[in-house]
């Protein structure tokens, strides 16, 4: 699977589970226009569809925002109707057109978001764990001067026996010198080449003996700590490893659908760019 497909179908997964996720239990009716009901429903598949602009608005002005859009659609429902407008041959395409996406979106649903199981999701998680590449991280402290002699003169104190923390306080540029310098824990690519390359360098418990020169001025780093990278717990990414499980069900409906449905395209450029967008990925 191509790599847009695969993205495409992942954002697919994502806006459609969305659609679909809301809450069972009752659906009061929170408005009504002459006649016409408005129920709560109705009011969360409005939110669902407003602009993403506004889809960034505090909530309770969403649900204005979709109420107000609700209302000036039952205003004008009764008067469409009486034009005869839902006869007309465009609009009976559009809604053949709704009706086919809803009902894969219930098959959506039923076969993909409600069929996704804990077991499922914890093997899953279990591979991406296992894929990930071992990394060392580091936890280090620095101290950060305007000059190479400021820098050598902390290091012969150092050397004296005085603690880095209580340096970096005292003579620390960095705005982390209230607390000693500290950095916490990083791996490789987090900081510039220059201190990575001089901190990594490091065993547990050494510090600097030369200064490290950065775009930022002079250092001198202790590395307090060396450790494999712990991976992200289970209830850290489930959101995201649920998406991945949802994404390869629908992928494998897809396919399984395609197999036995032929599927033909008859602008030449327009299957070219079809064929072209599901072919596999190249593996490097």
């Amino acid at each position: 699977m191509s790599r847009y497909k695969t993205l495409a179908a992942a954002a697919l997964v994502a806006m459609i589970a969305a659609g679909v996720a809301r809450a069972e239990g009752t659906d009061p009716v929170i408005a009504k226009v002459g006649d016409q009901e408005i129920r709560q429903s109705e009011l969360d598949l409005a939110i669902t569809s407003l602009d993403p602009q506004l889809q960034r608005m505090p909530d309770e002005q969403k649900r204005a925002a979709a109420l107000s859009a609700v209302i000036d659609v039952k205003l004008l429902l009764k008067d469409a109707e009486k034009e005869g407008l839902q006869n007309d041959e465009a609009f009976k395409q559009r809604v053949a057109f709704l009706t086919e996406r809803e009902l894969h979106n219930a098959f959506f649903k039923k076969h993909v978001v409600d069929a996704v199981t804990s077991e499922e999701v914890k093997a899953r998680y279990d591979k991406e764990v296992a894929a990930i590449p071992p990394q060392e991280e580091v936890k280090a402290r620095h101290i950060l001067v305007k000059t190479e002699d400021e820098a050598k003169d902390v290091i012969k104190e150092l050397d004296a026996g005085k603690n880095f923390a209580v340096l970096a306080k005292a003579k620390s540029t960095d705005p982390n010198k209230e607390e000693g310098g500290d950095l916490g824990y990083f791996t490789k690519g987090r900081m510039v080449p220059e201190f990575e390359t001089a901190a990594f360098a490091l065993e547990k418990g050494a510090y600097t003996k030369t200064p490290v020169k950065t775009q930022f001025g002079f250092h001198v780093i202790l590395i307090e700590d060396k450790r494999p990278q712990a991976p992200p717990t289970l209830e850290q990414v489930e959101p995201q490893v649920r998406q991945l499980v949802m994404r390869d069900k629908y992928l494998e409906l897809l396919n399984s659908a395609k197999e036995s449905t032929a599927v033909e395209i008859s602008d030449p450029a327009l299957k070219k760019a079809y064929d072209e967008a599901g072919k596999p990925q190249e593996t490097k």
